[in-house]
């Protein structure tokens, strides 16, 4: 049952919101959690949580029951086909989470549920937002009839987001149209290293081979009309077309396929008055390089942490910079995954180029370890307050 009240409404029960309830149910907020499904998907996008978003993740408590779950892989690879063009190890990141853990999102997702259960709040399912209205206090959430009046309301609700369309936020982003991606977690033959994470670059697109822990691989490759349910032949054609060649992979089981579309936007802003965005409410983009919700856990904590400061007797500004620091952070990592999949798909005359410059990287210490911390997302620690 709803509440009529509450100090934080948070919409949407991924990583993001889950992280933002989190960081205010530590500081003692008064917060609520609200999700339009009826149960958590036991299906999800992100495999990867990058040292920065553990660093991050440690500040709320979780961090340490997350990557007992995971697999640490110590690098990541780029490839073509069975060449190597660049290796990037983590074992030197200035972290003490020297890698990239891989675990499955929704295993991200019941490890911040358990702890948010741990501080008394559940998420409250089968609730789906149908208006919102603003006013002086704050916000009028409606839910089919019931309505919960809350001094703030985080979106959290995802690419398709409600509350970012209720509160008249604009998405935008270059012209063009949607990407269409698949995604998978199978079981497979292979000659590839099980803790490392590769990404192989084709004309068609990239592929990224991304070890999880019970030797299950999760695939995502850019495809030009994917498939709603991709089979295992759909999904062994794209290894046979992208991945090595010498020693193939072979598809053995199928544990669960998808696709996905999207466009890349960026919201206009992520504040308009006690309405806030996170998470892909705000920014959507590719997933090569597995940017998208370490970024959106990042947001969730920052504003979680900028919010309760606020709700404690600090300056409403404080949220006018959380917006100012998000959205140009978000703008990087949506050009930089965009980069990254322009070198899977460039034409074959600049191929050789493009090889050659991913080797001279990979034989430069400096220059991989800028490439090493940008990827982990440790270049943006400077770049927030706490």
């Amino acid at each position: 049952m709803l509440p009529t009240s509450t100090d934080v409404l948070v919409v949407g029960a991924g990583p993001t919101g889950l992280a933002a309830a989190l960081t205010l149910a530590r500081r003692g907020v008064g917060v609520t959690v609200v999700d339009r499904l009826d149960r958590p998907p036991v299906t999800s996008r992100a495999a990867v949580v990058h040292a920065y978003t553990l660093e991050v993740l440690d500040r709320i408590g979780v961090g340490a029951p997350l990557v007992a779950r995971g697999l640490r892989s110590p690098g990541f690879t780029v490839r073509d086909r069975d060449r190597v063009l660049l290796t990037l190890p983590f074992g030197t990141l200035p972290s003490r989470h020297a890698y990239a853990l891989m675990v499955s999102q929704s295993v991200t997702e019941s490890v911040l549920t358990a702890e948010l259960a741990a501080h008394g709040v559940r998420v409250l399912r089968a609730h789906e937002l149908t208006g919102l209205c603003r006013d002086g206090a704050g916000v009028l959430a409606d839910f089919a009839g019931t309505t919960v009046r809350a001094r703030y309301l985080v979106g959290a609700d995802g690419m398709h987001s409600t509350v970012r369309e209720r509160a008249g936020i604009g998405f935008t982003g270059p012209a063009g149209g949607e990407e269409s991606f698949v995604l998978a977690d199978v079981r497979v033959t292979s000659t590839l290293p099980r803790d490392e994470v590769s990404l192989f670059l084709a004309r068609s697109g990239p592929l990224v081979w991304a070890p999880l822990p019970d030797g299950v691989v999760r695939l995502v490759a850019a495809v030009a009309d994917a498939p709603p349910e991709p089979d295992a032949a759909h999904l062994q054609a794209l290894l046979d077309e992208r991945g090595p060649t010498r020693r193939p992979d072979r598809v053995r089981e199928v544990l669960w396929a998808s696709r996905f579309r999207l466009r890349h936007r960026i919201a206009d802003t992520f504040r308009a008055g006690p309405v806030l965005l996170a998470g892909d409410a705000g920014h959507v983009h590719s997933p090569a390089g597995g940017q998208g919700m370490n970024l959106g856990v990042c947001d969730a904590v920052d504003l979680g942490e900028t919010l309760a400061d606020v709700l404690a007797g600090g300056p409403d500004t404080l949220l006018d910079g959380y917006a100012a620091r998000r959205r140009p952070l978000a703008e990087e990592v949506a050009g930089f995954a965009d980069r990254l999949t322009r070198l899977a798909t460039l034409p074959p005359s600049r191929r050789p180029a493009r090889d050659l410059l991913l080797r001279l990287l990979s034989a430069a210490p400096p220059a991989r370890h800028r490439f090493a911390m940008r990827l982990s997302g440790l270049s943006h620690r400077e770049r927030t307050p706490r």
